[in-house]
Order: structure tokens, then sequence, then C-alpha cells
């Protein structure tokens, strides 16, 4: 065990550096784009065709899988996993290395990249048991250099720790809820879009690309015929240009905070239940939004959500303090410092 800690002390780093030479796989961040409409019934309806019931240009990046891995087999914490030369390693010291990573890396190595990490650890210890073998492991420069690493890995282990102790008082976390209120809010609308010359959104078959001016004026006078008691569902069927929510009477589903472009999300905050916008421009056109109903999660719902995101912030203040209260003392000659 002695050995396996010398050897795999710099494992994580290096494994990580040699996996193909790439970080694991993240889920990209989608462009804002409105949910897919929904049916009376709540399903989703059949997603519109590209282009159509979008706000954003192209849509939403999609990530296709080429193949779906296997899931991991779950073995006796004791069990050997792997062998390298005359060393052992159980499938417990193998999660102790996982749990040693990141966040971002442990559910990598611990699924779709557990032979990948597996194969760099067999390089490290091949490499290792080498090394040992040729005496380097009692080099000067070696034992400085395992000395400092240990500390790292101290301290690593230190910091999630102070993390995980964090502790979040429920004033804090109120105060954050009601400074965030919108971010828990999910809003449902229907809208017209009014395209005009240059928005990304095509020009329906046989029908005129209309200047923003001619855009703006038909958008009013849509307006004007709903103030006065039109059909919402019958006009989005009928002129609005995003012909995925315009074939389900305008109805976007519901949508949160930053799913919409900006300047739409902004309106229809703005609007009560039941409400109408004036035309409101975007990239796209004029919409014409009539908020339907807005619903909040209550404050015991996203709790754990908000101690989560504080957490951290709270362990970075109790190292900072840590740091505060140490006795550091740099030589300014050599770091270059301005002597006090």
């Amino acid at each position: 065990m002695k050995f396996l800690r010398t050897a795999l002390l710099l494992c994580p780093a290096c494994l990580l550096a040699q996996t193909t030479g790439q970080t694991p796989p993240a889920t990209r961040q989608a462009t804002p784009v409105p949910l897919p409409a929904q049916t009376k019934n709540g399903t989703a309806a059949t997603p519109a065709q590209p282009n159509q019931g979008q706000l954003t240009p192209g849509g939403p990046p999609v990530t296709i899988p080429l193949a779906i891995p296997k899931p991991a087999v779950q073995v006796p914490p004791d069990t050997v996993i792997l062998t390298v030369g005359d060393f052992s390693i159980t499938a417990a010291q193998f999660d102790a290395l996982a749990d040693g990573l990141q966040d971002q890396y442990k559910a990598f190595v611990r699924g779709p990249g557990r032979k990948q990490f597996a194969d760099q650890l067999v390089k490290v210890l091949t490499l290792a048991q080498e090394g040992k073998r040729r005496g380097l492991d009692q080099a000067p420069t070696f034992k400085e250099q395992l000395k400092f690493q240990q500390d790292q890995v101290l301290a690593n282990a230190t910091a999630q720790k102070i993390t995980q102790d964090a502790k979040v008082d429920d004033a804090a976390l109120h105060k954050y809820y009601d400074d965030h209120k919108v971010d828990y809010e999910q809003m449902h609308a229907h809208h017209i879009l009014i395209r005009f010359q240059g928005s990304p959104v095509p020009v329906k078959p046989g029908a005129k690309d209309l200047t923003d001016q001619e855009a703006l004026a038909k958008a009013q006078d849509i307006e004007k015929k709903l103030a006065a008691g039109g059909d919402f569902s019958k006009e989005a069927q009928e002129e609005s240009d995003d012909t995925g929510s315009g074939a389900n009477g305008g109805d976007l589903g519901s949508f949160g905070h930053s799913q919409m472009v900006a300047v739409f999300e902004e309106a229809a905050q703005k609007l009560k239940p039941g409400q109408i916008s004036e035309p409101v421009k975007s990239q796209f056109g004029y919409h014409i939004i009539r908020l339907d109903s807005v619903d909040a999660k209550s404050f015991d719902d996203v709790k754990p959500d908000i101690e989560k995101k504080l957490r951290p912030q709270l362990a970075t203040e109790a190292m900072e303090a840590l740091q505060k209260n140490t006795k550091i003392v740099y030589n300014p000659e050599f770091f270059g410092m301005q002597k006090q």
C-alpha cells in the first residue's frame, strides 16, 4: 500500500493529462430557446421542423452519442481488478483514486472512462516499478518532490472537508432566494411573431419579406385586434411567422430564466397572467406576448440547491481566513518583490 501511495501520488494529474490528451466530455450549454410546445395533457408536442418554432438561429446544439457505454459492473471492494507486474489494485483502491480527482472527472473515470483510466494507470505503475528497481525513489530530488506532492494531496482533502462542513445559515439562504426568485420561476406564454428583413426566421412560402416598419405596423394591427377581443390562437395560427408555435396557437409551453432571448424574457416578466404585450422587437422580429401563468418554486423546494451553491463561497472564505492567520514570509529578492 505504501508503494501505491508513492507511485500514484501524482497519478490523478498525470493520468488526466495523458488520457487521450483531453478532458472528459462535458455537456455543451445550449443557446436559450423556447421549450417544445405542450399539449393539453402536458406531454410534449411534436418538435418543430428546422428553423421553425425557434427563438435562436439554428436551434439548440444536439450531442449525438456515438456509442452507448455499458454500465460499470460493481464488484466487492476487496476484489483485485488490476495487476501490474508484482502489484495488484483492488476495487476499493481504484475508487479511492477516483475520489481524489476533481468533481468533473469522477463520473468519467467511474463510468465510460474507467478502462481508459486503467490503461494510463498501467503505464504509470509500470514506469514506477522500473524506477524503484533503478533506485530512483531514493534520490534526494524525488524525495523532495514526493514531500511536496503529499502536502498537495492533503491540502486537497482538507479543502474538500472544509467545503463539506461549511454551514450556510438560514438568513443567507433566504436572502439569496429573495434576490434570485426569478431564477426559480417558470413562465407559460403564447406569442405571435412577425418577422422582418434580415431575421433568421424564414419567410413563409408566398409571403412578402416585410421591412422593419411594415412588420411593426402589422404587429400593431394584430395587437389592436386582440385588444378588441380577437382570438389569440386564431391570429397566431394565421399570422405568426414562428410556424412551430403558431400551429399550436402560439403556445411556447413553459420556460425558465435565460431560456428565451433577453428582450423577450424581460417583456414577459413585466406582464401579469392574461395580459398581452405591445410588440416587442428582437433579432427575429416583433413579438406579441401573452403571459398565461407564472409558477415559482418555494424556498423549501430550492433550499438544498442554494446551500450547494453557497457552500463553496463559504469554504473559500474559511480557507482565506486560515491563510490570513498563518505566518507567511516571502524572500523579496528571490521573488522580485519591493521591500516594505
